[in-house]
């Protein structure tokens, strides 16, 4: 494999309290999936205290042209976008742009005459007023009432899918002028009773831009990406880079996986609509970097993004009574389980891993994205782990339970 900048092994197993020969199962376990035709490819990380402890890729980043996975392939991010955009949001809040508490609206004015759903169809809602104003907060939580129309479990996602949103958004759209749209269409439910996965954190870029003025790319890098030499992200791709890129799969229709039609467009101009819920193309190593700060409390290096009180903050269950998410989400779809599991600033967080019914610790947060990645980062380990293919969608096969398991068991110390 082909080691970009410093990002390979940075320690021996046995020095940072795993075991090597369990560390391996990791990758036999894995490499079955891409043997038997489940997956193209991969490319995993497990650090401990900032160090790379284990790395390892396998596969195909292009099943027809038989390249291989490396450690510079490029990735589709998805909703391990999100994260990024709550960092960058958290950002404006320490510097007081804004209180978390602070309508929508004061940045996006559509947002202030929303309406929630009662009953109806997808033909003919009958709506009633907000409640109370969707704020910056509901954003943060995924408590705003907003979704996606991919959902395909109410009528209001098929209205977004009426409007040309599901796996993206109609052509010629820009932010602004998707939120705009967005507000148009009725809520869930009202703001702060339910969480549900949603839109919420491409709002909330769009409240970065408002808040920063300037456009979500150039926040994200000036203030983020150059900071933490994150060279190699974005939301689009250097004409140069296009070959390293991985191929988008689906399951295929009679077993293994076929191209995924139609889907993982990256372009390589700079692109009209800046998705902050999803939006982002990078390297491992870019998002190790991310990784990194986060587990050094919004530091790494010589650089601080954030506060160590604000990470922590954003790490805690913020869902009402610390709810987890199987009694107060709506079970149609995430990047995570429900069970012990709650929701903070832009992260899953794990409050019980009794009730999760896994290996983990109180307090590990993480998240994934709709092509299979995943990463988690555990403060009380000093834990980061990442994982990379580009398979939609995320839930096809439990890979998330089985590597947190598998890291698991590698720990002796």
């Amino acid at each position: 494999m082909t080691v970009v900048d410093d990002f390979g092994v940075q320690a021996e197993a046995a020095e940072l309290g795993f075991d090597a020969g369990r560390l391996a199962r990791i990758d036999r376990h894995f490499e079955r999936y891409v043997d038997d035709g489940r997956l193209p490819g991969w490319l995993l990380s497990v650090s401990r205290a900032g160090r790379v402890v284990h790395l390892s890729g396998y596969g195909h980043r292009d099943v027809a042209a038989g390249l291989p996975v490396e450690t510079d392939t490029l990735w589709r991010w998805y909703s391990m976008t999100k994260p990024v955009t709550s960092v960058a949001a958290m950002m404006l809040y320490e510097e007081g742009a804004f209180e978390l508490t602070d309508p929508v609206a004061d940045f996006i004015p559509s947002f202030a005459e929303l309406r929630v759903f009662q009953s109806g169809s997808e033909l003919r809602q009958l709506t009633v007023p907000v409640a109370e104003p969707v704020t910056i907060w509901h954003l943060l939580t995924h408590t705003a009432g907003l979704t996606y129309g991919f959902m395909r479990a109410h009528p209001v996602d098929a209205v977004y899918r009426a409007r040309g949103f599901e796996w993206g958004q109609p052509e010629g759209y820009d932010l602004a002028e998707a939120c705009d749209a967005w507000a148009e269409i009725p809520l869930l439910f009202q703001p702060g009773t339910e969480w549900n996965y949603s839109l919420a954190t491409d709002v909330l870029g769009r409240v970065v831009e408002v808040a920063s003025g300037c456009r979500l790319d150039d926040f994200f890098r000036t203030r983020i990406f150059e900071p933490l030499g994150m060279a190699e992200t974005g939301f689009h791709l250097a004409a140069d880079h296009q070959d390293r890129l991985a191929s988008l799969y689906v399951p295929g229709p009679r077993g293994g996986i076929a191209l995924a039609p139609g889907l993982g467009e990256v372009r390589t101009r700079p692109v009209r609509y800046l998705s902050g819920g999803g939006g982002l193309v990078g390297t491992a190593a870019d998002y190790h970097r991310f990784l990194l700060m986060l587990l050094g409390r919004g530091a790494l290096d010589d650089v601080r993004l954030l506060g160590s009180r604000t990470v922590d903050f954003m790490t805690r269950n913020h869902l009402p009574g610390g709810a987890d998410l199987e009694s107060f989400g709506r079970r149609l779809f995430s990047e995570t389980s429900y069970e012990g599991t709650g929701f903070g600033l832009g992260f899953s967080v794990i409050d019980n891993p009794l009730a999760l019914h896994a290996l983990a610790s109180q307090g590990e947060y993480g998240w994934g994205g709709a092509a299979s990645t995943a990463f988690w980062v555990d403060p009380a380990e000093e834990i980061t782990v990442m994982f990379f293919t580009q398979l939609l969608p995320s839930y096809t096969y439990p890979l998330r339970s089985r590597l947190r398991a598998l890291v698991r068991q590698a720990l002796v110390d």
